[in-house]
């Protein structure tokens, strides 16, 4: 076990990074700060409690106070107050990096408006371990948060992110996961290749690739636990919508047979030659 360090701390906010899994995670400065803080808020007391005798930081008569979604106006001017009198202040999410897809947001930015000191201990991060572990191009990516729930609105702002250049992140439910993918096939092209990472540094750590077609086909057909990160890599010249592969079959099949008509549109378009096909079958049998 590492002792960590109790120092003075200079007055402001610090947002420290707590491990998203494995406990060890942690980085030293983060422990140094949870030792030294005059006062220490978390979105889920329990969860710092617990990562605290962990680590062995005494907790001694240093107050503790919640922050989250359901409290934030009514903590918010207690911390602020605090910042004001001079003293130091920590904030914990439930796990990963403050700030991000996190009800620090709104604290965070209500202390720089108060021109009070605002400091970051950077540290574990969900959205930059799915990044590393998968696989897709990291020069350019765009973090979406949470899609909506319901299917119309989802579809609607997967839409609206088609054209983005670059890696597209999403956190997401294990119970919308399948519903998600989905519906980003439709959208975005089933032959676009994605990522669903679970449980990232857990005991479970799971990592599935494959084109956004076979993974919502894979989802669907399990039952997936823990958090779950999707990562679908940036589109390009071959990769088309389905319901441009539909235009384009529509096209074909007044030339062409339908094994024909999948063959050709399957090369053209990138996807499976048997989704294409049953698309054709359809489009055919409607006729």
């Amino acid at each position: 076990m590492v002792n960590p360090i109790k120092s003075k701390l200079s007055p402001g906010l610090y947002l420290i990074a707590t491990p998203i899994g494995t406990a060890r995670d942690i980085t030293l400065r983060a422990l140094d700060i949870l030792a030294s803080a005059d006062v220490l808020a978390a979105e889920d007391t329990r969860s710092l409690r617990k990562l605290m005798d962990i680590h062995g930081v005494a907790l001694n008569d240093r107050p503790v106070l919640a922050y989250h979604d359901h409290n934030g106006d009514r903590v918010r001017p207690r911390i602020i107050e605090a910042l004001a009198a001079g003293k130091s202040v920590v904030y914990a999410s439930e796990a990963g990096t403050p700030m991000v897809a996190d009800p620090g947001f709104d604290l965070g930015r209500a202390v720089v408006e108060a021109g009070l000191p605002l400091i970051s201990a950077p540290g574990p991060s969900a959205v930059i371990t799915a990044l590393t572990l998968a696989g897709l191009p990291t020069d350019q990516f765009h973090f979406a948060g949470f899609l909506p729930n319901t299917k119309s609105r989802r579809k609607s702002a997967l839409s609206a992110l088609a054209q983005v250049p670059g890696t597209l992140v999403f956190y997401e439910s294990p119970k919308r996961v399948a519903a998600m993918l989905k519906d980003a096939s439709d959208v975005l092209g089933g032959a676009r290749q994605a990522v669903v990472a679970r449980e990232l540094t857990k005991k479970f750590e799971e990592v599935m690739r494959g084109t956004l077609a076979d993974l919502a086909e894979t989802c669907a057909a399990r039952s997936l636990k823990g958090e779950v990160v999707v990562l679908i890599g940036r589109g390009d010249s071959s990769t088309i919508s389905d319901a441009d592969v539909e235009s384009h079959l529509v096209e074909a099949l007044e030339t062409l047979s339908v094994r024909d008509a999948a063959d050709q549109v399957s090369a053209d378009s990138g996807m499976k030659r048997r989704q294409v096909y049953q698309l054709a079958l359809k489009l055919e049998a409607g006729k």
